[in-house]
Formats: structure tokens, C-alpha cells, sequence
């Protein structure tokens, strides 16, 4: 009986990994944070969404899931809620920086030539850019390519029009809220508490940058916009477009052959 094809890096023996890398499938490491999610959601939201939008992928295009990288930068109040709340395990920038070069030095030297750096959380981007960066220009022979996808880029705005109901609040605001509450309801609705999701929101937020930054600023709940919409009909719907989207990309950029 052949054995099911297995798809998480850490699931893999060595020889295995490397008769897969060598045959040019795509990497994946779903990049997060450990962040406050308001009363509904866990800590590790930002996490659990690109892991498995990358294990719905990985399937699909004969891909590897490398473990994920579970911390990110420092929570932002007007996008994350800020640092104040228990829980809530963040990396200075330049230690997120160093993590994502090392990382990619390591993938690279093993022979990964298509790398797809899947990300969900907001404030990591430009560290997670510059890791990439640094790790090309210390890998001066390497060359393959290197994608970074942040999902949420991935919805079109008829969607989010729809969704809703031509009111989206910008996805600084859509912390913990709406889409998040539905795509986590889609994946793990287990750790969705529904009967603790408020209707707060940030009623005012600063058009400037405070230190330090008042707790007040944000709801006490840590939900930046209600998320009482949610449902697991919803993320099906955002995940089916996200995946699409995503599988698109992989084909542009890595070619035809990339689907299985």
C-alpha cells in the first residue's frame, strides 16, 4: 500500500524532504504572532489562519509546510491592540529580522528554490521583508524566488463589500473582528467562544503615532471592530476566495507545473 503523501515539514524524514525540495516543490512557512485576540479568539489567531491556509495549499501544489514562525513583532494598539495585554508575546524587529534570515539561509542551503513566506500578522512585514532581503544578499548564488503573501491582500473588494455590507472598516480596525472571528470559525471552531464576542469597537482612533500609548485607546475587550457578523458560512467563502487567489500566484510566479 503506498504510503499517503504527508505534507508538514517536521513530519518528514530527511530523505524524504530532500527527494521533494530537490523535485522543486514549494516550501511554505506561515509567519504569525502570539497577540491578544479579544475575548473570543486565542492568542495564536495569527498563527493558526496561515497554517492552514498553507496546509489547504500545500495539497494542492505538492507543497512542504515548514513549522511556523509563532512569534512576530511587537502588537501595535490601532492594529493589534498594543502590548499591554497579558498574553500577548512579542520580538523586538530586529530579532524577527535575524529569525526569517536564518531560517531562509537554512532553506536555501537546502536546496529550496521556491519558498513561500505566508504571512498573518500585520506588523511583521517589513522585518520579515528585510529577513528575506538580507538572506539573498548573503546568498549571493542562490536563485530561486521567494514569495511573501499576507492573506488579507488576497480579498477583492467586492467581497469585503458584501461581507460588509459596504461598511469594512480598513484592516488596521479588523482586528480581532469580523473576518478573523470567521475565518477561525471555518478552521477551528473549537476555540471560538461566540457567547464572548462584543459589539466594542475604537470609536476615534489617533491619526498619529503616542509614547507611550494610553491602554484606553483601545477597547477593553481588545476587538478593534465587532465581530457579532461572524459566521463559519463567511470564512468557507473567504477561504475558497484566499486559496484561489493564492494558487494563482503560485502558478504565476513558480509556473504551470506548480499544480498537482
Amino acid at each position: 500500500m503506498a504510503t499517503p503523501a504527508r505534507y508538514r515539514m517536521e513530519e518528514l524524514s530527511w530523505d524524504e524532504y530532500k527527494r521533494r525540495i530537490e523535485a522543486g516543490a514549494i516550501l511554505f512557512l506561515p509567519c504569525g504572532a502570539l497577540e491578544q485576540h479579544g475575548y473570543h479568539l486565542p492568542l495564536g489567531t495569527d498563527v493558526t489562519i496561515p497554517l492552514c491556509l498553507a496546509l489547504r495549499l500545500a495539497p494542492q501544489v505538492n507543497g512542504i509546510v515548514a513549522p511556523p514562525l509563532s512569534y512576530g513583532y511587537k502588537s501595535q494598539p490601532l492594529s493589534g491592540g498594543g502590548q499591554h495585554f497579558p498574553g500577548t508575546t512579542s520580538l523586538d524587529g530586529q530579532t524577527l529580522t535575524w529569525l526569517t534570515r536564518d531560517v531562509l539561509k537554512e532553506f536555501m542551503r537546502h536546496g529550496a528554490t521556491r519558498i513561500v513566506l505566508l504571512q498573518g500578522h500585520m506588523e511583521n512585514t517589513f522585518f520579515l521583508i528585510e529577513g528575506i532581503d538580507l538572506a539573498r544578499r548573503e546568498s549571493a548564488a542562490y536563485t530561486g524566488k521567494i514569495l511573501l503573501i499576507e492573506w488579507w491582500q488576497l480579498l477583492s473588494s467586492p467581497t469585503l463589500d458584501q461581507v460588509f455590507d459596504q461598511n469594512f472598516p480598513g484592516w488596521e480596525l479588523e482586528h480581532a473582528a469580523l473576518v478573523e472571528t470567521a475565518l477561525m470559525m471555518y478552521f477551528r471552531p473549537e476555540l471560538v467562544q461566540t457567547e464572548k464576542i462584543t459589539a466594542e469597537k475604537v470609536e476615534h482612533p489617533l491619526p498619529y503615532h503616542l509614547f507611550p500609548y494610553p491602554p484606553d485607546m483601545v477597547t477593553p475587550s481588545g476587538s478593534l471592530s465587532p465581530a457579532h457578523r461572524a459566521s463559519r458560512e463567511k470564512g468557507e467563502a473567504l477561504v475558497e476566495e484566499i486559496v484561489a487567489a493564492a494558487l494563482a500566484i503560485l502558478q504565476r510566479e513558480f509556473g504551470e507545473d506548480t499544480a498537482s
